[in-house]
């Protein structure tokens, strides 16, 4: 079986609108989340988000191409760009695979037409309304932009979306259908209509994100994009490509037991899926990137399943959940949290889980806080698990030379 790694890798997130700013601000423990300044705050009960500011998408696009695309396709263009252009790759156009996952699509496109009109009273939208809000965009706009004509389409399973599309680009690799894949998630739904119905579901917490934390009271949005090249190991090493990490394993499983609340054994599998695929055990595993949604239901249902996959070994496995850096960003979570995990791998420093008050004593994991924490990591597991009981975890491991 071809073994897959990462080549090349960009982003655009509420910490930085490039990789190394990014993982910059995760290795100092930087908070992204603050006040939202958006249309119609006043009547949203949760005032806080972690939005990507300073972004300028006239630097990046021509006005005209500008008006197809919706933020989060933005995001996600800027990210892929970068991605390329880390891996260095010119890849055979008909042998290169673009899979993204979004949980919403464009929301903001979305929210502006509905404004328009039922707030408004219009009785036309912008011509482009439907092609800005496909959730198939980001894909498609990504494989013009780069001539890219091989398989192309969206992965969309809610909060597991991007950790699904790179999973899914990994097996294409593996299996010789591809060469070649940008792969990763965009998420922009941070606008009036976005965050109320997020409201509806009584999970967004009012002042912070504080995973695994004594006194969390929920999630905080955010937004932004991750993309990554992802070519075999002996394609990269032939041409002497930097290879930031090896995509070892993924598992992906289903709780088929409730619409909106966890259930641990489909975790717990989804972990041994992923620790099977790259024939290795739990424990060889050195440390975890937690969902970690900062949410009573998540955080003590995903200690369960660390419970049960990692056992009496669960108190020496590093656990960190850098959405309390950079908000939930739903379907480019998993992406952006990817980041974290080559920080660990590359650096040997775990970022720190922000907003700690304390510990939970349903939540017994070995939480980084404070400070990132420097630890010899070979191994790391990303956790996925997202509404409807869907469940997706990539285990990567450290570039070695061998």
């Amino acid at each position: 079986m071809r073994r897959v790694v990462i080549t090349g890798a960009g982003t655009v997130n509420p910490l930085g609108h490039d990789v190394a700013t990014t993982l910059a601000a995760m290795q100092a423990g930087h908070c992204a989340i603050g006040p939202l300044d958006i249309p119609d705050i006043d009547r949203l009960a949760v005032k806080i988000g972690a939005s990507v500011t300073g972004f300028d998408p006239n630097h990046h696009f021509e006005k005209g191409k500008l008006e197809l695309l919706d933020r989060q396709v933005q995001f996600a263009l800027v990210s892929a760009r970068q991605a390329m252009a880390g891996a260095g790759l010119s890849p055979d156009p008909a042998r290169t695979a673009v899979i993204m996952g979004t949980a919403g699509g464009g929301l903001i496109t979305s929210d502006e037409a509905y404004r328009a009109v039922y707030a408004e009273g219009k009785n036309r939208v912008h011509p482009f309304t439907v092609p800005r809000l496909m959730p198939s965009a980001a894909a498609s706009h990504i494989s013009m932009d780069m001539g890219l004509t091989g398989p192309t389409f969206t992965v969309s399973s809610a909060c597991a979306s991007s950790n699904h599309a790179i999973g899914l680009a990994v097996q294409m690799l593996r299996s010789g259908m591809v060469d070649a894949a940008l792969a990763g998630g965009s998420e922009a739904m941070l606008s009036f209509g976005g965050l109320k119905a997020w409201e509806g579901l009584r999970v967004m917490a009012p002042d912070a994100c504080r995973p695994f934390s004594t006194g969390r009271s929920g999630m905080v949005q955010g937004e932004g994009a991750a993309v990554f090249v992802l070519e075999t190991r002996e394609a990269a090493l032939a041409r002497g490509a930097p290879v930031l990490a090896e995509i070892a394993g993924f598992g992906m499983t289903s709780d088929a037991a409730d619409i909106v609340m966890p259930d641990p054994d489909g975790a717990a599998r989804a972990m041994r899926a992923a620790l099977a695929d790259a024939g290795l055990s739990p424990e060889a595993v050195d440390h975890v990137n937690a969902h970690g949604t900062g949410t009573t239901a998540n955080d003590r249902s995903e200690t369960e399943a660390l419970r049960r996959v990692f056992r009496a070994r669960l108190a020496q496995v590093p656990v960190t959940a850098t959405k309390s850096l950079h908000g939930h960003l739903i379907g480019a979570a998993g992406a952006v949290e990817l980041l974290g995990c080559l920080l660990a791998l590359q650096k040997g420093l775990i970022p720190p889980t922000a907003g700690y008050l304390g510990p939970d004593p349903a939540c017994d994991v070995d939480l980084v806080t404070g400070s990132a924490r420097a630890a010899s990591i070979d191994l790391v597991l990303s956790n996925a698990f997202a509404f409807g009981g869907l469940n997706a975890v990539l285990a990567l491991t450290r570039a070695k030379p061998d």
